[in-house]
C-alpha cells in the first residue's frame, strides 16, 4: 500500500500483516520425530537383546525410570538456582554502583566453568558429603557462566538513546529496567539459559558418582559390571534428554522473545 492509498482510504497498513510465524512446522516436528525414532529403535533392540541376570537386575524393579526422574529433577533445580542466581547478579553488575565488580564476579564464575567437573564434584564431595546437595552445588558452578554473561552483554548491548529517552519521558530507574532494558537483553538471557540447560543435562550424569543418582547410575554400572545394554540404555537416554531439553529451550526462547524484535517479511 502506498502513502497515497493511505491517504485515500484513511487507512494503515496492519503492522502484524507479513510477519513470519513465531514457529514453524519444521521446528515443532523434525526433532520429536527423530526421538521418536530413536526411542523405538532402542526398544526394538532391547526386544531382541539378550539380558543376563546382572542386566535384568539393572534395569528391572523401576531403575531406569527412577533414574531418568532423578535426572530431570537435578537437572531443572539446578537451573532454577542458577537463574535466580545469574539473572539478579546480571543486572547488578550493569549498574554504575556495582560495575567496578564486574571483573572479578566473571573470573570467578569463569573459573566455576574451566574446573573439571568430576573434580569439582570430587571437592564438594569432600566437603559435604555424598548426596543430592554436592551434585547440585556443583552443577550451578558449573552452568552460571553463560546465564550470567549473556545477561551483562544482553543490558550492556542496548542502545543508550533508548535508555536516555525513557528517563527522559518520566520512568523511573525500575521502570526503564523492567520495561526496557530486560526486554531488549531477553533473547541473550533466553540463550544463555538454553546453553546452561543443556550443559545441567550433561553435568547430571556425573552426580552418580556423588551419590546424586540420575542416568549416570546406568552408566557407571554398564561400565562397571562391562554390561554393553545397560550403558547403552542410559547413554540413549540422557543423548534423546538433552536433546529434548534443547528443543523445548529453543521453543521458549522464540515465544518469549519480544514480538518487537522480531523481524517481518
Amino acid at each position: 500500500m502506498t502513502a497515497l492509498d493511505i491517504e485515500e482510504t484513511g487507512t494503515a497498513p496492519s503492522p502484524t500483516r507479513g510477519r513470519a510465524p513465531r514457529i514453524g512446522w519444521r521446528k515443532l516436528t523434525v526433532l520429536p520425530a527423530c526421538l521418536v525414532a530413536l526411542m523405538l529403535g532402542t526398544w526394538l533392540w532391547f526386544r531382541q537383546a539378550e539380558l543376563d541376570v546382572v542386566s535384568e537386575n539393572a534395569l528391572s524393579h523401576g531403575q531406569v525410570s527412577k533414574a531418568l526422574w532423578q535426572h530431570v529433577e537435578l537437572t531443572v533445580l539446578s537451573t532454577f538456582f542458577v537463574l535466580i542466581l545469574a539473572i539478579p547478579l546480571g543486572v547488578l553488575l550493569t549498574r554504575p554502583r556495582y560495575g567496578r565488580a564486574t571483573p572479578f564476579v566473571m573470573a570467578f564464575a569463569n573459573a566455576g566453568q574451566a574446573t573439571p567437573a568430576i573434580g569439582l564434584l570430587a571437592l564438594l564431595v569432600i566437603w559435604l558429603g555424598t548426596g543430592t546437595k554436592a551434585a547440585l552445588i556443583g552443577m550451578v558452578a558449573y552452568a552460571v557462566l553463560p546465564v550470567l554473561a549473556n545477561t551483562v552483554t544482553g543490558l550492556r548491548a542496548n542502545d543508550p538513546t533508548l535508555l536516555e529517552a525513557a528517563r527522559g519521558i518520566g520512568m523511573s530507574p525500575l521502570d526503564v529496567l523492567r520495561r526496557v532494558e530486560l526486554p531488549l537483553a531477553v533473547p541473550l538471557i533466553l540463550a544463555g539459559v538454553r546453553t546452561a540447560l543443556v550443559l545441567n543435562v550433561g553435568t547430571a550424569t556425573l552426580a552418580a558418582f556423588g551419590g546424586g543418582g540420575g542416568l549416570g547410575v546406568l552408566i557407571t554400572a554398564g561400565i562397571t559390571n562391562h554390561r554393553m545394554p545397560v550403558l547403552v540404555l542410559g547413554s540413549l537416554l540422557t543423548v534423546a534428554l538433552a536433546l529434548l531439553v534443547d528443543w523445548l529451550a529453543s521453543l521458549a526462547e522464540l515465544l518469549l522473545r519480544p514480538r518487537g524484535l522480531e523481524t517481518e517479511r
